[in-house]
């Protein structure tokens, strides 16, 4: 459905494009004593998640290394990023860069193309045909129609999938955990259908106590909130309470040191909230359920804190998020068990969707069963008329 661990959560890969050299994060403690100016790394790349991610990130690792684009990315912000603007500048980069970058187009376009006809192989032999719209999407992010160059509208199109596909990613992962939450719901009513009455009365009630067993879990606290990041201090940390230090938390959980909090490492502070609520050995915690936990987690605190929508948290923001108001909050975090995901009435859709597949997959294969018997009927007519000729010839 999707990737299970923390480190397959997509993070904004485009964002090495915005080289952020030599940043230096702004203290607003004022500090007594002068601190030197800290000299970051640019954020590190890792998988989106995207079926075009290694193409994605070998193009920026190249144009990176030209001193020219570079630098005027460098000057540019992550709005200019986005809409293309830069893409000009790609004219400019030098030769050696550019004839990579034509290979690297070239690799993708024939990754791709053996893709397609694999997919046509497989859906061929199924009796299913392709969608051409879908096949089309594939090629989005580059220039098909030149398949030997790159060129700026390969640029341009690359920035501008690779923002839309990633700002979807969430919403895709939350729509796919909605059908998993409903399939399960929709079995266990299938299974309800099956037994008798008394069977039915203890699977009803062993459901029930499931979920008031799980709904019995210690206080969550808000993600991102002070107490939230204190407990972690505390309880993952080994550290006082008391002696609580922002800016020492952004940096013992800055896994890479590179001045950022990315959605992996903000993923990981909620590990020890995620705990109270789920444990893999008791049956009525769902694992998927954690994760999806997880990510509501993760974009509750970018919604709050990552105020240049970067998919990224610097030390800067996440200082800043401490003296806002919010942090102090002491309201408990509402589960997913205590949202609802799902209506009757979308349940009832959902149903219907499955019994419409359900039905088209049976016609198919009765189709399918009919082929069989009629070329199995013609093989029986060739081989008895491979019998008359074969007599015939004795005969002569």
């Amino acid at each position: 459905m999707w990737r299970g661990k923390a480190s397959g959560r997509c993070v904004l890969a485009l964002l090495s494009l915005w080289l952020c050299v030599q940043s230096v994060p702004i203290s607003l403690d004022k500090p007594k004593v002068a601190v030197p100016e800290e000299k970051l790394e640019p954020p590190q790349s890792t998988d989106t998640g995207l079926h075009y991610d290694r193409y994605l990130r070998e193009v920026v690792d190249f144009l990176e290394k030209d001193t020219y684009f570079r630098d005027k990315l460098h000057n540019a912000n992550m709005e200019d990023i986005k809409k293309g603007k830069l893409s000009k500048e790609l004219d400019f980069v030098s030769h050696h860069v550019r004839t990579k970058l034509d290979e690297l187009k070239r690799q993708e376009l024939s990754r791709l193309r053996m893709l397609i006809k694999a997919k046509q192989d497989i859906q061929g032999g199924n009796g299913m045909t392709l969608d051409h719209q879908v096949l089309l999407k594939q090629f989005e992010h580059l220039n098909h129609t030149n398949p030997h160059t790159f060129e700026v509208e390969d640029l341009d199109r690359l920035i501008k999938s690779a923002s839309s596909d990633l700002e979807n990613f969430d919403k895709e992962r939350h729509e796919e955990f909605k059908k998993y939450e409903m399939m399960k719901e929709h079995e266990r009513r299938e299974r309800l259908k099956t037994m008798d009455e008394e069977h039915r009365k203890k699977e009803e009630a062993h459901y029930e106590e499931m979920k008031k067993k799980h709904a019995e879990h210690p206080k969550v606290h808000h993600p991102g909130s002070q107490d939230q990041l204190k407990e972690v201090w505390e309880e993952s940390d080994g550290l006082d309470p008391d002696d609580f230090d922002p800016r020492t938390f952004f940096k013992l959980h800055d896994s890479n040191g590179d001045g950022y909090f990315d959605e992996n490492e903000l993923e990981a502070l909620f590990t020890k909230s995620l705990e109270k609520v789920y444990n893999p050995t008791h049956e009525e915690d769902d694992m998927m359920e954690m994760e999806e936990e997880r990510l509501r987690m993760r974009e509750h605190v970018m919604n709050e804190v990552d105020t240049n929508k970067d998919r990224l948290v610097s030390l800067d923001e996440f200082m800043v998020a401490t003296r806002q108001k919010g942090f102090t909050e002491t309201d408990d975090w509402e589960t997913l068990d205590q949202n609802p995901l799902y209506t009757e009435e979308e349940l009832k859709q959902f149903e219907e969707h499955l019994a419409n597949e359900e039905n088209n997959l049976k016609e198919k294969a009765s189709d399918l069963q009919k082929q069989k018997e009629e070329l199995e009927r013609q093989q029986e007519q060739l081989n008895a008329q491979k019998m008359q000729l074969q007599l015939i010839r004795e005969r002569l």
